[in-house]
């Protein structure tokens, strides 16, 4: 097994510098939705790891930069790609922020600030246990590649073709990324798959302007009304998405799938307590796990139209709008579930809209990959608890452009604590996690190495 003791020393050594750095890094704004420092962060980040000695290079695309460098240091050895983003989220509302979102600040064992979770506290992490190798040992233990997207908060746009045109700039054996958080009982987890997501509109109109539901209640078609039915028509009170051939491509989990899913832990009275709920969703038997990791859904955002301020206001709309996300499991692509839902609104209201807006395909890696061993044992090494095996989370990643793309497997390993408010006020990060993160960061590359 690795000696890590030396470098698991180096840390702890450079504990306050790092926090330093870090605080410094999330109080650099890098708002991809509003294009604010963007630029600067990608800089910020190219020179942080040149000066480590990795090639590091800012790649344009047609959006924001991805930030991407390499170090070979060991012929022979896996190469890892380390994965991360370095945009955040918006920060509003700012009034329900208890410090000003990029001005960090410690309480009670936290850094607050916006992405100091997600993900710059994740992949700082990374980083830095590349710099504790380097200071300790000299070399790496294995290939490192880091690539940095700056538009995984918009939905990652031109991620796909930035794959697709740098395969051998990209070239890796697998692929890690810290993002999210550990799961609720506080243990870490390595997740094997993520969903994958659509979005779209519904556009339903009635007269060319709003009217007066006395003047014309029974007389003009209410778009509200076309799209309450529209909605219905998809999805029944038992739970199950009515759209024809949805299920189709709905895959069973593998035994090795089964064992790990059953084998998390849950509390669901605490869940629904937190949540303010007094059942989970249609169907009540379906297992917690289950819900997110093997099933897709169909949630709708919002609807909107006519009159929803103060008082009453007899109007009957012209318009109305409903916002609708779907969340596709392994098997399912967008272009499938897109045509499926399209044909679905043509057949039940001809004259509504269907506006196709931004998607991401669902990716899955096995979990008797050949590298799963080595993962778990680092985790093991670096936190000395073992972790759970997630089959898949309930979130999206971009990770199907390693899975689907370029044909390699593909972990998330969440450094974040399962509190920690990612695009919600007062995001933070238990400092101890992040340092946690460093050795855990440090303890892969050893084990990959290995």
């Amino acid at each position: 097994m690795p000696n890590l003791a030396d470098i698991f020393a180096h840390v702890d050594a450079h504990r306050q510098q790092w926090i330093d750095q870090l605080i410094d890094y999330v109080r650099r704004p890098s708002i991809s939705a509003h294009g604010t420092g963007m630029a600067e962060a990608a800089d910020f980040l190219r020179a942080r790891l040149a000066d480590l000695g990795l090639d590091a290079q800012l790649a344009p695309t047609p959006g924001w930069p991805m930030v991407l460098a390499h170090r070979h240091d060991a012929p022979g050895k896996p190469t890892v790609l380390l994965y991360g983003h370095y945009d955040v989220q918006p920060p509003d509302p700012l009034e329900a922020w208890l410090s000003p979102p990029f001005e960090p600040a410690i309480r009670n064992g936290r850094l607050y600030g916006r992405g100091v979770g997600d993900n710059k506290g994740q992949h700082l992490a990374q980083i830095l246990a590349i710099e504790a190798f380097l200071a300790c040992r000299g070399a790496l233990p294995c290939n490192v590649i880091v690539l940095l997207e700056g538009e995984e908060e918009v939905g990652s746009p031109h991620i796909a073709d930035f794959v697709r045109q740098n395969r051998d700039r990209l070239a890796a054996d697998l692929v890690i990324t810290a993002d999210g958080p550990v799961h609720d009982n506080g243990q870490s987890c390595i997740r094997f798959g993520v969903r994958g997501v659509v979005s779209f509109e519904l556009r339903a109109r009635g007269a060319k302007h709003d009217l007066h539901s006395g003047n014309f209640g029974g007389v003009a078609p209410n778009p509200l009304w076309t799209l309450v039915h529209l909605l219905a028509s998809m999805k029944n009170e038992a739970g199950e998405i009515t759209i024809d051939g949805f299920y189709d491509n709905v895959l069973p989990p593998s035994p090795l799938e089964r064992a790990a899913l059953d084998n998390l832990p849950i509390d669901l009275a605490a869940i629904k307590a937190e949540l303010g709920l007094t059942q989970l969703d249609q169907p009540h038997d379906r297992p917690f796990y289950d819900r997110l990791a093997l099933w897709p859904t169909l949630t709708i955002n919002g609807l909107h139209g006519g009159y929803g301020g103060p008082g009453s206001k007899t109007v009957l709309p012209g318009e109305a709008v409903a916002k609708c996300d779907i969340r596709l499991v392994e098997a399912q692509t967008p272009e499938e579930i897109y045509a499926k839902v399209e044909a679905h609104v043509r057949r039940h209201a001809p004259g509504v809209e269907f506006v196709r807006q931004g998607s991401m395909a669902p990716s899955k890696t096995p979990l008797d990959s050949p590298f799963t061993q080595a993962l778990v044992d680092a985790v093991t090494a670096a936190q000395g608890a073992s972790p759970l095996l997630v089959p898949s989370m309930g979130g999206s990643l971009p990770d199907y452009v390693f899975t689907k793309i370029l044909g390699i497997p593909a972990f998330v390993i969440p450094y974040a604590n399962a509190d920690e408010a990612n695009h919600a006020p007062n995001e933070n990060l238990e400092i101890d996690r992040f340092i946690a993160g460093i050795k855990t960061g440090a303890a892969l590359l050893a084990y990959l190495g290995r």
